[in-house]
Order: structure tokens, then sequence, then C-alpha cells
């Protein structure tokens, strides 16, 4: 393509996938998997707000830079690194990896009408340290892959970036266009957003960095039911980047626990 390649092979629209060509290269790795890894594959895809390409892909990078040991994928015992939050979803899913009207009990704030909904925006998960106002790290978030899983590791964690992986050109292009100058000094998790980035939903010029708790819009009088949520997000307008739909509500207790709902977590509406 005459823009650049981006990170993998587009899904859904048919003029980019006639037109695309994979990154020199790159091969393609197939291998036969039981319904119950395939349907493992995709919850974990979902909950990471990822396409299973993209975990099978950064499963593979993890091996590669030895972020990930084959140690840690067929016994559970890892070096150990920062832990990433995990926010559930509101919901409990189904077969279909929709979500269904069965409130998750950690969620019961949520539905007691405790804590604020702000803006879900559609990125990558990362985390920026900054030093005297100076960028000084950058990191992006790994998931536990399916034996991970099976073994009881369900925390995600940060791992470095780097210039040479053509996976993080986008990141650290959204981290260097980010003014951080302002910033306190420490670890500030963010979602890096652009047109490079996740398809860049809300159609961004420009990539950037965005941390989760000071800048994502706050919206007032979210509803908590099941079709209220989805009656909501099916027409939510972007706050962010107005003229776009949102992609989701993060809610925010004022203890610091979060809850998460998308729009595309719902099963589409009868016609």
């Amino acid at each position: 393509m005459a823009d650049g390649r981006g990170r993998g092979r587009p899904r859904k629209d048919p003029d980019r996938l006639a037109r695309w060509t994979p990154p020199e290269g790159w091969s393609r790795l197939v291998a036969w998997i039981s319904p119950e890894e395939k349907r493992a594959l995709k919850h974990a895809a979902a909950d990471a707000d990822v396409p299973v390409a993209d975990l099978v892909r950064r499963l593979a990078d993890g091996l590669s830079s030895g972020v990930v040991s084959h140690e840690l994928l067929l016994t559970g015992r890892a070096r150990g690194g920062p832990v990433v939050e995990k926010i559930p979803t509101l919901f409990e899913r189904d077969d279909r990896f929709r979500v269904t009207d069965r409130p998750k009990a950690e969620c019961a704030w949520v539905f007691a009408g405790e804590g604020v909904g702000t803006e879900k925006l559609d990125g990558t998960n990362v985390r920026l340290t900054v030093r005297s106002g100076h960028l000084v790290r950058v990191e992006k978030r790994r998931n536990p892959g399916r034996e991970q899983k099976a073994l009881g590791i369900v925390d995600g964690w940060y791992v470095d970036t780097s210039a040479d992986s053509a996976e993080d050109k986008w990141i650290l292009a959204a981290a260097e266009g980010t003014d951080v100058s302002q910033w306190p000094d420490g670890e500030h998790s963010c979602e890096a957003l652009g047109p490079r980035i996740q398809g860049n939903p809300l159609g961004l010029d420009t990539h950037l960095c965005v941390p989760f708790n000071t800048n994502a819009p706050v919206y007032e009088d979210v509803p908590r039911g099941y079709a209220e949520l989805r009656e909501f997000l099916s027409t939510l307008e972007s706050r962010y980047a107005p003229g776009n739909l949102a992609e989701g509500i993060v809610f925010h207790h004022p203890d610091g626990r979060r809850a998460k709902i998308k729009r595309k977590d719902f099963p589409k509406l009868a016609a």
C-alpha cells in the first residue's frame, strides 16, 4: 500500500483487503486448534479489545524478544513484571462473546449508582514514564494467553517497546506526539490513539497518548441497566472527537475501582 503498512491484514474493508500485502519477511503460520481453544482465543481477544490475529502475533513477538518464555507458557513460572489492572466488563458474556443481562457481581457498585461514567477511547493500552517533564520510557500491554489463564495467570503486564519493532512504530509515534512537559513524575497508563492505531475509529489526524484518568470526557446521567445502556451506546457521540461514535463507557469509583462496557459488546439490535 502506498501509504505504508499497518500491523496486520485488514479485516473489514474489501478495498484495502484486495490491495494488502504483508510486510517484507512476514510468513503465515497455521495450526489446528480445538473448539475450546478457539473459544478461549476469541474470549481473550474480546476482553483485550484486539483481533485474535493480534494476540497470536504479540505472543510470537514476545517469544522472539524474550519477554515471554516457553517456561512461562508451559509451567506458568514467570520472572515477574508490572501488572496491568484488568478492568471488568459490566455483564457476563455468552458463548457468542456478547454480553448478557447478567451483571457481574464485582460491578455491583455501578448498578447501585456509584461512580462516574467517562468515554472509553478506542486505541492501544500503553504506559509512559515521565521524569522532570521528559518521556523516559514507553511500554505496551501484554495479555496472558490461554495456557497462562489455565494456570491462574489472569492479569496482564507491561513490556518495553522497541524502536526496531514494526509493531511498535505507531505506539512510539503517539508517545512522541504527546506533550508530557507538565506531567508529574511517575508512570502514566494511557490510551495510544491515531490514524494508524486500531483503525482510527475517532478519525484523528495525529498520533497521541491520552492518560486514562485525567483527559477522558465525562458523561453525566449514564444509564446503568442492560437495555438502557445498549440503547444509550448505539448513538452515543464521542466528546473527544465529535462526529464519531464513542466506543463505550468506563465507570470510575472514588476508591479507584473501574468497570467498562462497549457498544460492540452487545448483540446487534434486530432490524
